[in-house]
């Protein structure tokens, strides 16, 4: 079950099944090679998450998340991401800080070439290689799960015009404070960095309202 688990959930951080797509049984049974009843039970797990909805007579469904929920998200990454630069600061090697600075140079190198996408990969990269940094597994699975919810609305934030060159130099300051050994600027900036996120999603909401 939990390989069907692992297979639904990335496909929604992919973008492949988008909020309020129907999840068939039946479809899912083929395309992962599973039992109805292991993908019943998946189903059931993702729910738990808060990935998908079950809708009565109607089977499972992407959850759609509005815009509080979104910004709910975040206020909690923004608590969790902090934590983790924090411990990656107070634990961060000369090769993991190597690390880290060559994800900010790639980053960096996509934003002067306008390559969005492959900032945005760049971004989630290295949110993920704080996370290994700081050894907080816990941390770890609670924001993967809040990042799954949220997918729908990062896209929107990684294809905001302008958006790469506000949150590059706010990436950069994380990398910097976590090399520099210093917990408290750490995670200011992963804090400060998540703020500015709440502000950019409110404005993207706004300038779709007719």
């Amino acid at each position: 079950m939990s390989d069907v688990v692992a297979g639904i959930r990335d496909a929604i951080l992919r973008g492949e099944f988008v909020a309020n797509q129907r999840l068939i049984e039946a479809d899912l049974s083929e395309r992962f090679a599973a039992s109805r009843a292991a993908v019943r039970a998946a189903l059931l797990e993702l729910a738990n998450e808060g990935l998908i909805e079950r809708v009565q007579n109607r089977g499972a469904r992407v959850r759609a998340v509005s815009l509080d929920e979104a910004v709910e998200i975040t206020e909690v990454r923004m608590v969790i991401e902090g934590l983790c630069a924090a411990k990656a600061a107070a634990r961060v090697t000369e090769r993991e800080a190597a690390d880290l600075r060559a994800i900010g140079a790639e980053m960096g190198e996509a934003v002067s070439s306008g390559d969005v996408l492959g900032y945005s990969r760049l971004n989630e990269r290295l949110h993920r290689r704080i996370r290994e940094i700081s050894g907080q597994r816990t941390a770890a699975e609670v924001l993967e799960r809040l990042r799954a919810q949220n997918v729908r609305h990062q896209f929107r934030l990684a294809m905001h015009p302008g958006r790469p060159q506000v949150s590059l130099p706010q990436h950069l300051e994380i990398i910097e404070a976590i090399c520099a050994r210093d917990p408290a600027a750490a995670e200011r900036a992963a804090r400060t960095h998540l703020r500015s996120v709440i502000e950019t999603l409110a404005q993207i909401d706004q300038s779709r309202t007719p």
